[in-house]
């Protein structure tokens, strides 16, 4: 019952300190005009962007970008505060989930991510924008992403001892030396999928699915530290949903997409549950995919394969309401959680 306790009850405050602190977050960005002043024109190839500039009309109601902050704020509030609590009152001491083992490196990633993108944010929407990059360039992006898995490989291989992969149904697997540039990989491939932050709910939804999944695999393990971050998160992810139902009080961007999807790498390799991820973050999967997809069909066959990439807003060129597109990505978000909870339990 305690473990339960220290699980959901920080949840809550991140849910609550959320809501407190997205006011005066829309406010700051709403007096500082920190939108971004142009919708997207050009494609990555750099052709007139026609499809995507039309379902991308939503900007022009001037909806600030850096709502991200209300996510990693609100959740390392509630950490520093149950982290105070534990150590100066035994009373609380229980309660404190921020150990060594199980929530330094998420903690630091999530604050890594989220400083990096913040960076890329203001740029985005103030004099330093620049129509090519939108902030900082895909390269300096991509580098600081690997910068932050090397750090984190190096922590998991040296602090840690880690060194294997659980093989669903196969057991262990040590890779030795060479976890350290399969954890890479896999958080630029995780950072990928931040790609899903285009349209009104369905970044906040997706995450907070994704993110409760390995909540409740951390507590089937008995991670308990890092069941009650997991959940830190969904209660600050719903908190921030709260505001970005359609119309949007502002866009989650970078700097909350960097740190979510950097500290989703790292969540994934804690639990052990690594090669599940493309399975629990299969919305993630397909939006990046997509994109991926359509740059190398344009590339090798001269044509598109989708209307328009990531795959959400193909689904939406179609005709589909974006309310549609955004719940059957959360509907097919659950029945994959669900997967990965009957794989891990048999696996």
């Amino acid at each position: 019952m305690s473990d339960v306790v220290k699980i959901f009850l920080p949840s809550l405050l991140s849910f609550g300190l959320g809501i407190f602190i997205a006011y005066p977050t829309r406010d700051f960005l709403m007096a500082r005009k920190l939108w971004k002043k142009k919708s997207v024109g050009v494609t990555t190839s750099g052709e007139k962007a026609v499809i995507t500039e039309s379902l991308h009309k939503d900007e022009e109601r001037k909806t600030p970008r850096m709502g991200g902050i209300i996510i990693w704020l609100s959740a390392v509030i509630s950490i520093l505060l149950f982290w105070i609590a534990g150590s100066f009152s035994t009373t609380f001491e229980h309660l404190n989930f921020l150990s060594r083992s199980q929530t330094w490196l998420p903690v630091f990633t999530l604050l890594g991510g989220a400083a990096i993108g913040l960076v890329d944010d203001y740029w985005s929407v103030t004099e330093r924008y620049d129509q090519k990059a939108g902030g900082l360039s895909f390269r300096k992006r991509i580098a600081a992403v690997f910068a932050v898995g090397a750090i984190g490989a190096w922590w998991f291989y040296s602090k840690l001892d880690i060194t294997t992969i659980h093989i669903p149904f196969g057991g262990e697997l040590n890779i030795g030396l060479f976890f350290i540039p399969f954890f890479i990989l896999v958080m630029l491939g995780t950072y990928s999928g931040g790609v899903i932050d285009g349209l009104d709910g369905l970044s906040g939804g997706v995450f907070s699915i994704i993110f409760a999944a390995y909540g409740t695999i951390s507590f089937l393990q008995n991670q308990v530290d890092l069941a009650a971050f997991c959940f830190v998160l969904v209660g600050s992810l719903l908190a921030f949903l709260w505001f970005n139902i359609p119309p949007a009080w502002f866009f989650m961007s970078e700097t909350g997409i960097m740190a979510l999807t950097m500290t989703l790498a790292v969540v994934a390799f804690l639990t052990g549950q690594v090669l599940l991820l493309p399975l629990i973050a299969f919305p993630l999967v397909i939006s990046s995919a997509s994109s991926s997809l359509q740059l190398l069909s344009k590339k090798y066959r001269g044509k598109k394969l989708f209307l328009v990439a990531p795959l959400h807003h193909h689904f939406q060129a179609k005709g589909w309401p974006a309310h549609s597109v955004v719940m059957r990505y959360w509907i097919i978000g659950i029945i994959c959680a669900l997967l990965g909870f009957v794989i891990t339990i048999l696996g």
